[in-house]
């Protein structure tokens, strides 16, 4: 008669195929998940009222007539080229801290030559624009 008991083995648990699963998860939740993008041009759209608001003595004044000429501070460009106005607008705001730049376009001017002007400041991180707009005023004033 044996009185001894049995001698079991060790249970082991054998973790790389719970560590595969969680890392199957982790891969499928980065890839299914939606980031948020945001824009990397931040605007200021100006509201048309009647109320003047006061220019910043750090700004840079930007024009666009409709033949897509562009003018910053008066001055004009020779052309209207991304690394054109670029480097002018390089120059424009050399010694100005935070400038805002406002954007005078003409009612004609291609979409283009507006968003060459806006790129040209996100490239050198200008982050305060804004669009000049004409008052509108009510019949009878």
């Amino acid at each position: 008669m044996n009185l001894r008991p049995e001698q079991r083995d060790k249970v082991e648990l054998n973790l790389t195929p719970l560590i595969d699963v969680v890392f199957l998860l982790l891969i499928f939740f980065m890839v299914s998940t939606t980031f948020e993008h945001e824009s990397e041009i931040n605007i200021t759209l100006p509201e048309a009222s009647k109320e003047y608001l006061e220019q910043k003595a750090d700004s840079v004044t930007i024009i666009v007539n409709d033949k897509g000429k562009v003018f910053i501070n008066d001055i004009p460009l020779v052309n209207s080229e991304l690394m054109t106005v670029r480097e002018a607008l390089r120059d424009a705001i050399r010694d100005l801290n935070d400038p805002a730049i406002i954007i005078n376009a003409d009612a004609d001017a291609s979409y283009q030559s507006v968003i060459r002007i806006m790129d040209a400041a996100r490239q050198l991180s200008l982050i305060n624009i804004t669009f000049a707009v004409q008052v509108m005023t009510e019949e009878g004033e």
